[in-house]
């Protein structure tokens, strides 16, 4: 995967199967980045490891070395502030991250009831400690990194990955990203946007020629 350099500790190593390829790896830990600053605020150690990011010339590496310099300039409370604007807010937030919201309009609707009969034919279920709804950007980031690293049981091949990618991620996060790199509220989540957006064009690029 090229355009990015020095992601590491996206993903829990206890997490990843045995003889991962480097570059499938990668993409598990873009994933990886992308569910855990949706799914929450970085803390001051996710902050300091994602200011030391770098990246290539190449227009993903030119948005990592954006999220870098966006996470060196943030501090917790300013990009926990920026976190509530966006996808909380008082009565809702800027952006609802979820694809029932982007496909339907409404929370909660069939997509929501697709997407977990597929999750539960793969053997994942949402953990008990979560709230947040099964389609949730954060969440179909993190299952997308599972079924590369083999964390829900074995890495899944690549044509199943391919499906569930076309399934319930190409039909509305890219839209999702696209948004949130222009949101209103976006300053440390512009990059993440933007980074959002340029991976899932060339994952589908990627999917396409596999």
């Amino acid at each position: 995967m090229d355009g990015v350099r020095a992601v590491g500790g996206a993903i829990d190593p206890e997490r990843q199967g045995p003889g991962i390829p480097e570059e499938e790896r990668l993409r598990a830990e873009i994933y990886g980045v992308l569910a855990r600053v949706l799914a929450a605020p970085p803390d001051a150690a996710l902050l300091t490891a994602l200011a030391r990011l770098s990246g290539d010339d190449s227009e993903l590496g030119r948005a990592f070395r954006g999220l870098s310099r966006a996470a060196a300039d943030a501090t917790v409370e300013t990009v926990a502030r920026e976190y509530h604007d966006l996808f909380i807010g008082v009565g809702r937030g800027e952006l609802l991250p979820y694809a029932s919201y982007y496909l339907t309009g409404f929370l909660h609707e069939k997509p929501l009831a697709e997407l977990r009969s597929a999750l539960a034919a793969l053997g994942i279920a949402r953990a008990a400690d979560i709230r947040e709804p099964e389609d949730h950007a954060a969440a179909l980031c993190d299952v997308m990194a599972g079924l590369i690293t083999g964390a829900f049981g074995a890495p899944v091949p690549i044509e199943r990955q391919r499906e569930f990618f076309d399934t319930f991620v190409v039909p509305w996060a890219g839209r999702f990203f696209r948004d949130l790199e222009k949101a209103q509220s976006a300053r440390f989540y512009a990059p993440v946007g933007r980074i959002g957006r340029l991976f899932l064009d060339i994952e589908q690029t990627a999917f396409a020629i596999a």
